[in-house]
Parts: structure tokens; C-alpha cells; sequence
């Protein structure tokens, strides 16, 4: 759902605003795209459902529920599949979030970022830290034990205590998972502008590494499991979708520049898409139309809004499978590689002198009979420690 009310200052994703939208015919093409790329992969179960955006609380429950309704009519979507939908607080009144509950939505991931007035009006949001507040806490009441926040950290001219006292502040406030993001300056936003021109100064790469260390440690405290990078849950609460990305799980995109995306499971298929129902049997890589209209036409006049079809050579497939798998505490296991890489095996690949053994006696880096994962400090430099593992890897 690429539409929001406003962008944000930092904002360079694939978002539009617009002074009047056709939702019947988005919701359409939506359901039109999904129900096409369900039956050429050949798809016979879903494990969850993500309404990312632009802001899709901004969709209306019906179209949430169209979208649902055609996934089921396609695939099996059990009762258990997750379905998470991101939320904007200045778009989760009651009402609305009652009627994605309704709707079949059964997890939201809300869109807090700050629950300091300055830092929000610093980033473009429309809501204030009170809105927030309130939109968490009824969100809380309607999905108990799965509701997710987002904050962001870095900001210009924030300080470690400024970041610890807002953590805190959203630690009172959270459910069971909270995912963390650091500020990256994108080319083409206002926020990026005003830093590049000299108005806005940027924390120094040596406090930003401390804001991240300082979160970690006080989410582990506040008994969360730091299971993926950017990403902390409690109490079970992962989030089963991003798991499946991380695992190099297959996934189908719809809508423009692939705002839904389903994990999915296919009889003996592993990957992104496997378009049986072309008569391929080779994972792809899938892109589709960025632009709402041009997409819209595209979905009108052949189902579906794909762009871009790249089949993923041995060597890609395991290049992700690394690059995703080692962003997880559990890293990669032995049998999860030997899925993509029956005749080479990590011990064969990482286990001979090279980068790898570097990275382990330097104290990155674990390579034992559970597989391969970084080390609580490797997962804080795993961006340094991926060239290396990659050269090795392609050699």
C-alpha cells in the first residue's frame, strides 16, 4: 500500500501522496495480482500475511479483508498464519483498528518512531508522542501480546541520553516486540538536505555504535531476545514473516514495488518464486511496477504488475541465504545450507583457513555443529564482516 498522508523528512521509499486515491480500484488490482501469482507458484499453504506500506492503516478494512479473502480462495491460509499490517498512530482510531481485527489482521506493527515531540516534528511525522501513546495502548487492548513497535535512532544532534530516555519511555509502553532502526540519511529527502547544508549536525559513527550497544543491552535486560539485527521480541513474540525473509524463505510480492508480501510453502521448492505455473522449476527474483498507476494498467491488462524477472543462479541463492541468514542469532544452520547447497557444505565453504577463520579468532564469527552465526559482537559489525564472507563464499 505505497500511499501516505505525508512524507516524511527522512523518508525515500516508494510512497505517494496523492489528493484523491480510487480505492476500489487499488483494492482490485491488489486482489487481481494476488490471486495471479498465487496460482503460478503453484502456492498450497501460506504462513503469513504483511500489509506493508506507504501507510496501509490508511486502506480501509474492507480492502484489507478483500485482499485476505482472495488469498484464501487461492491458498490454503490456516487460522494460525500470521497477518500483520503497519500502522501509522495518526491512522489507528478504535474503530478502524477493530475493523482490521475484523478483517482478519492479527498483528500490527505501528509506525512510533520517536515518543519525543522534538525528535517527531524533526522527522516529518504528523502525529504527536501523546497520539502515539494512546494509538499503542488500544492497540494493545485489540491484539494482546502482538503489537510491535518501530523507533529510530541517530537522529541529528541526539545524545546517548536523550536515546536511553526515549528507549525507556517506549520500554513502559511496549508489548513483546520493538524493532530498532538507525537513521540513514537518504539522497532526495528534506532531512538529508538540511544535514548535507551544514543546518543539522549528525552523531558521530563512535555514538552511534554506543546508542545501539546501550538499546541491546537494555532490551536483553528487560528480557528480550535480540534475534535478528535490527529486531527484538520476548515471550515468544517473534515475527514469523520477517523470520521467513531472513531464512531465504519463499515470498510473493503484490501491489507496487512489492508492498504485500506472502511466505509460502511449496512442495519441494525453496526460495523467492518459483512460477510453476509457467513451467520453470528456477527460483526468481521479482520486481514489480514502482508506480501506482502505471502498476494499476499493468495488473488491468495482464494480471499482474511484475517488471522485472531475474532467475537466481546457485551462487545468488547462496549469497542471500548468507547475507540474510547471519542477521539472526541463530545464524545458518547446517541443514538449512545443505537445502541450497547439497554438495557443499559450510564446513567445506567456511571451515578451510581464510576469511572466516579470521573473523572466528577475532571473536566474530561461531562455526560449530549448529552452523554458522556471528557472535553477539559480530552481529553489531556483521556489515564489515560480509564483503569478506562473500569473497570467500564466490571463491
Amino acid at each position: 500500500w505505497p500511499y501516505c498522508r505525508k512524507r516524511c523528512s527522512y523518508c525515500n521509499f516508494n510512497k505517494y501522496v496523492v489528493p484523491a486515491l480510487d480505492e476500489v480500484a487499488v483494492g482490485s488490482c491488489l486482489v487481481q495480482e494476488a490471486r495471479t501469482l498465487l496460482r503460478l507458484s503453484r502456492v498450497q499453504s501460506i504462513t503469513s500475511v504483511f500489509f506493508g506500506g506507504g501507510t496501509p492503516s490508511l486502506a480501509s478494512p474492507h480492502t484489507i479483508a478483500a485482499v485476505l479473502e482472495a488469498i484464501a480462495g487461492a491458498a490454503h491460509l490456516p487460522t494460525t498464519a500470521e497477518v500483520t499490517l503497519e500502522a501509522n498512530p495518526s491512522s489507528a482510531d478504535t474503530l478502524r483498528l477493530a475493523g482490521f481485527r475484523a478483517a482478519g489482521v492479527n498483528r500490527l506493527s505501528i509506525g512510533v518512531q520517536s515518543l519525543d515531540d522534538a525528535e517527531l516534528r524533526l522527522l516529518g511525522r504528523e502525529h504527536t508522542a501523546a497520539e502515539a501513546r494512546r494509538a499503542v495502548e488500544e492497540a494493545q487492548r485489540l491484539f494482546p501480546g502482538r503489537t510491535s513497535l518501530d523507533l529510530i535512532f541517530g537522529l541529528p544532534g541526539q545524545s546517548q541520553g536523550a536515546w536511553a530516555r526515549g528507549l525507556e519511555a517506549a520500554l513502559g509502553l511496549c508489548d513483546d516486540h520493538i524493532s530498532l532502526y538507525q537513521l540513514t540519511l537518504e539522497r532526495g529527502t528534506a532531512l538529508a538536505a538540511q544535514v548535507w547544508e551544514g543546518a543539522l549536525p549528525m552523531p558521530p559513527q563512535d555514538l552511534l555504535a554506543d546508542m545501539y550497544q546501550a538499546a541491546r543491552t537494555m532490551l536483553v535486560a528487560a528480557g528480550f531476545r535480540h534475534y535478528e539485527v535490527s529486531n527484538f521480541a520476548r515471550k515468544g513474540a517473534l515475527s514469523t514473516h520477517n523470520l521467513s525473509y531472513w531464512r531465504a524463505e519463499q515470498y510473493i510480492g503484490v501491489g507496487p514495488g512489492d508492498a504485500v508480501s506472502l511466505p509460502c510453502t511449496i512442495t519441494g521448492a525453496h526460495g523467492r518464486f518459483v512460477p510453476w505455473g509457467e513451467g520453470s522449476s528456477s527460483r526468481e527474483a521479482r520486481v514489480q511496477t514502482l508506480e501506482p498507476d502505471a502498476w494499476m494498467r499493468e495488473v488491468q491488462s495482464q494480471g499482474h504488475g511484475t517488471r522485472r524477472r531475474v532467475v537466481l543462479s546457485s551462487l545468488e541463492q547462496l549469497e542471500e541465504v548468507l547475507a540474510l541468514g547471519l542477521r539472526t542469532d541463530e545464524g545458518i544452520t547446517h541443514k538449512h545450507w545443505g537445502h541450497f547447497s547439497p554438495h557443499l557444505s559450510l564446513e567445506a565453504v567456511f571451515g578451510m583457513p581464510g576469511e572466516a577463520k579470521t573473523l572466528e579468532q577475532q571473536g566474530w564469527l561461531v562455526l560449530d555443529s549448529n552452523g554458522l552465526r556471528c557472535t553477539w559482537e559480530g552481529l553489531a559489525l556483521l556489515d564489515s564482516l560480509l564483503p569478506d564472507l562473500l569473497c570467500q563464499l564466490q571463491r
